[in-house]
């Protein structure tokens, strides 16, 4: 799927798409490693000493649900100790992690896996030792009852975006060799740390670790974790954000058992492993891998799948504590409103913005919007000379840390106390920004948000004109002083007046609508319009002493609809009509068409100026 024939419309032959880069290293190092033979099958446990030795499969799923898989990547085989990652997030969830919390700790234990010891406070070290995954099998048992095992099943099904199931010559010959996991149960239960039927709790971690995965659910999975818990591929979240952070800080610390120093110092992502072959690795907030190879190493680790997962963080550069960025690359533009030289105001209005040149200043964000982020933004707005109104225009942010919310509800507070408006724009009031503001401080705040920055633009700027005394002028407005006319006559003035049909609206009304027949024009002489694109997308406001449909002039056919925002006074000019003004004023019509083209060209200029604004940041 990632290579696609096209045809080249030049020459008329077929060649090949580029394939992925990624998918290309994917494919070399899977080549390279699997000829390695070094390692053994996993026989403890008596089903498992029958997994072929020469599987080797690699899945990698990005955060926006892309799956790349090479080699056996849909060869089954069971999870064994990598569900013991999932189910501590499921237990977190489910039972509240104050009493997960304190019934099992988060330190590596510096022994194996399968050790029976406790740790000075008689708790299991961690959740991804079998002490630790036995005592959350126990808690899902407490909860769920008889229904545990399902609860586990569905919930792992949903980390792996499809219906699981489990291996049952698997299960059983856990089952029948799993006294030293009986042992650490009865142990878990003299301390109290499991406080139910201990047999239930250990045929519920016997089945979990049974479950039938692929190198792809795998991959799926730690994806899910990648994706702060919201399933790539289904777009569901399957964990919270705080157990998928705990869950992440432990399989850092001991998801690779006795060899999670190294790893995290080789590796540096969060990964599990089990003696079936697999292992998963997070990268948060970037994609979740999936190996499988049985071939172990004596720590119980996949030697094929620890090789791999150490050359793709290598070659990439992947390692979590290598990280990079720019702060300052949050900010797209930073400008005044009145740079962008907006037309369609009346002169008295407009004279008022022009008085007031600082009074909305306009930021407009991209990207991920962290910690640093916000406090840069804020550092970039000077508090102690706020503008009147500040538009954040966030349409181009993919999210809202939990951290900058923090931070920007502080940034509202202290701004609204110095007399400055926040308004927002792109995605509407973030919930959690609502949250941590509070409504009494939203309501205080005065805190307004659009969809588009253009609407907030013009209602900031209404809000100015209307403190500093405009709007009172509500009489129409004449042809006299429509743009598109200037620098006609008296009489021509008269004569075209003539010719037009007044039409009225009420608020709500649509005027013109895409596809209309390009056979008139209309002179704005009382209230509002918006021009709007067929989907929404508001493409300007027009106030009186504006005109709307004059592309017709040039023979452009209605691409956009016409809405009265309020009640609309306007002259109706049928293009039938400026024939008959044009055989009685040939010059009138061509300076009506010298007008036309210089409105074009302070429309492209303003154009111009907004790219400036957005280049320049």
């Amino acid at each position: 799927m990632d290579e696609l024939l096209v045809r080249t419309p030049d020459l008329g032959r077929m060649r090949r798409r580029v394939e992925s880069p990624l998918r290309q290293f994917l494919a070399a190092q899977h080549d390279a490693l699997r000829q390695e033979n070094e390692g053994a099958v996993a026989d403890y446990i008596p089903e498992l000493s029958k997994a072929n030795p020469r599987h080797f499969g690699v899945a990698l799923a990005t955060i926006d649900g892309h799956v790349y898989e090479v080699g056996d990547s849909g060869v089954e085989f069971t999870i064994q100790s990598i569900s013991k990652a999932f189910v501590f997030a499921l237990a977190l969830d489910a039972l509240g992690h104050p009493l997960v919390e304190a019934r099992v700790g988060v330190e590596p234990s510096g022994e194996a896996f399968n050790s029976i010891r406790l740790n000075n406070k008689n708790q299991p070290f961690n959740a991804m030792v079998n002490a630790g995954a036995i005592a959350c099998s126990g808690l899902i048992v407490e909860k769920e009852g008889e229904g545990a095992f399902a609860t586990i099943l569905k919930t792992l099904s949903s980390f792996a975006a499809r219906e699981l199931a489990i291996d049952e010559a698997v299960y059983a010959s856990e089952s029948a060799t799993g006294d030293r996991n009986r042992a650490i149960a009865w142990m878990l239960r003299n301390h109290g740390v499991i406080k139910g039927d201990v047999d239930a709790a250990l045929d519920a971690y016997f089945r979990q670790c049974s479950v039938l995965v692929t190198a792809r659910d795998l991959a799926v999975m730690a994806a899910t974790l990648a994706n702060d818990g919201v399933n790539p591929v289904t777009g569901l979240r399957v964990a919270s954000s705080y157990s998928v952070a705990r869950t992440l800080s432990v399989m850092t610390s001991s998801g690779m058992y006795d060899y999670a120093g190294e790893w995290t110092y080789r590796v540096g992502v969060p990964a599990k492993s089990g003696v079936g072959g697999g292992i998963i690795a997070a990268l948060p907030a970037q994609f979740g891998l999936g190996t499988f190879s049985p071939l172990l190493d004596s720590h119980g680790n996949s030697l094929r799948g620890l090789k791999f997962c150490e050359a793709i963080s290598t070659h990439f550069d992947l390692h979590v504590l290598r990280r990079m960025s720019d702060v300052r690359s949050c900010i797209v533009a930073d400008y005044e409103a009145a740079r962008l030289g907006r037309q369609g105001r009346l002169a008295h209005d407009q004279q008022i913005l022009d008085a007031h040149r600082c009074a909305i200043r306009i930021i407009e964000l991209t990207g991920v919007l962290g910690f640093a982020n916000a406090d840069y933004l804020a550092r970039r707005i000077d508090a102690h000379d706020p503008p009147q109104f500040l538009i954040l225009d966030l349409r181009r942010v993919a999210l809202v840390s939990s951290s900058a919310v923090t931070l920007l509800a502080s940034l509202i507070e202290t701004l609204s106390a110095a007399g400055c408006r926040c308004v927002f724009s792109g995605r509407g009031l973030d919930f959690a920004l609502l949250e941590a503001l509070g409504d009494e401080l939203v309501d205080r705040a005065g805190l307004r948000d659009f969809m588009r920055l253009d609407e907030a633009i013009d209602w900031a700027e209404d809000q100015v004109i209307f403190r500093h005394g405009g709007f009172a002028d509500a009489q129409s407005v004449g042809l006299h002083e429509q743009e598109l006319l200037t620098g006609l006559s008296t009489e021509q003035f008269g004569a075209l007046l003539t010719l037009c049909e007044p039409r009225s609206y009420r608020p709500g009304e649509k005027i013109l609508s895409a596809g209309d027949p390009p056979d008139s024009v209309y002179f704005l002489q009382r209230g509002m319009v918006s021009v709007k694109m067929p989907d929404g997308v508001r493409l300007a406001t027009l106030f009186p002493g504006t005109t709307f449909g004059e592309m017709s002039l040039v023979e452009y056919g209605r691409t956009a609809d016409v809405w009265a925002d309020s009640a609309v006074l306007c002259q109706r000019l049928s293009l039938a009509a400026l024939d008959q003004f044009r055989k009685r004023y040939p010059a009138a019509v061509e300076r009506i068409m010298r007008n036309l083209a210089l409105m074009l060209a302070k429309r492209l200029a303003q154009a111009n100026v907004k790219v400036d604004l957005l280049s320049a940041n």
